[in-house]
């Protein structure tokens, strides 16, 4: 029997590592157009992530993978496209207004917030580490809502909707990139709608954004989707437990953003409950790491014996 840890290949871990960098420094990216309102900004980068994973569909011979004929992948489809898009304009929102620190919170708890979804929609068991991870981070996040008198409702409607679009896209799998490819393909009609009311609007901001601003706001498609496709190559060559190990990457980047580069307030409070979360996150990541080598040595196990 072997005892070592899994090697995991040095591709699938740049995949992941510059994925995961790359949805951390992303709060700078939004934090340039601080001035056109998030639903404004959420118009063009619908429009251009679509154009993004068309180009990048055709580059790789999918784009036949974008098209159903089923009535229920459309239906589900557009569940998730709600989903991300409202997780899309949070985020937006919270990183205009000065609310970075929020948005990793909503990122650090989303992992603790998918398994009591998994538990109440999916009937999945609840292991004590688990139980005992997410106490800690609900406990956390009541700590900051008591001391600083309000609910943190920017990081809950974060991690509730991005938890929430993770349990279609189990509920409903679909290719990879067609998954969001079709999900803007459901957005665009709304999109293009809003885009011509704007354009009509000639006293709004968007209206009156110079060409260097369109430019500006045409690059959120590549800011959108090469991530993800850093993700999905990510999940190509490591297991999926193993790429979602490096997920809190990104949240502490932003933390750091936040804090150091635009000097957000982090009080006792917050460090209070942070601290609770991030204690509740090590207790999920240390058993995370226990169930990959569990995997590892039973597969290598059944090598030995086949």
């Amino acid at each position: 029997m072997n005892d070592r840890a899994p090697t995991l290949p040095a591709k699938g871990i740049g995949f992941a590592v510059s994925c995961y960098v790359g949805w951390g420094v992303v709060p700078i990216y939004w934090k340039g157009i601080i001035d056109i309102p998030a639903s404004d900004a959420l118009i063009p980068r619908i429009l251009w992530t679509l154009v993004v994973m068309w180009i990048a569909a055709i580059a790789t011979g999918r784009g036949r993978e974008n098209w159903t004929r089923s009535k229920r992948d459309w239906a589900l489809t557009a569940v998730s496209a709600v989903l991300i898009a409202a997780n899309w304009g949070i985020f937006v929102y919270a990183v205009q207004h000065s609310q970075i620190v929020a948005t990793s919170l909503g990122y650090y708890i989303t992992p603790l917030m998918s398994i009591l979804f998994g538990l109440v929609v999916l009937g999945e068991r609840l292991s004590r580490v688990h139980a005992i991870a997410t106490a800690l981070a609900a406990f956390g996040v009541a700590t900051m809502a008591f001391r600083e008198g309000e609910v943190p409702w920017i990081a809950l409607m974060l991690a509730v909707t991005f938890s929430l679009y993770g349990l279609v896209q189990k509920l409903h799998p679909q290719p990879p990139l067609a998954g969001l490819t079709r999900e803007m393909m459901v957005l665009a009609p709304v999109a293009i709608l809003g885009l011509v009311h704007l354009l009509t609007q000639t006293d709004s901001r968007f209206a009156q954004a110079t060409v260097s601003e369109h430019a500006y706001l045409a690059f959120s498609g590549v800011v959108t989707a090469v991530p993800l496709l850093l993700f999905h190559a990510a999940t190509r060559h490591l297991p999926l437990v193993a790429v979602g190990m490096f997920q809190y990457i990104g949240p502490t980047i932003t933390l750091a953003i936040a804090t150091f580069l635009f000097k957000e307030s982090f009080s006792g409070a917050r460090a209070i409950g942070f601290g609770l979360v991030w204690i509740g996150l090590v207790v999920f990541f240390i058993d995370s790491i226990r169930r990959v080598r569990a995997a590892s040595r039973r597969q290598d196990e059944s090598l030995a014996f086949s």
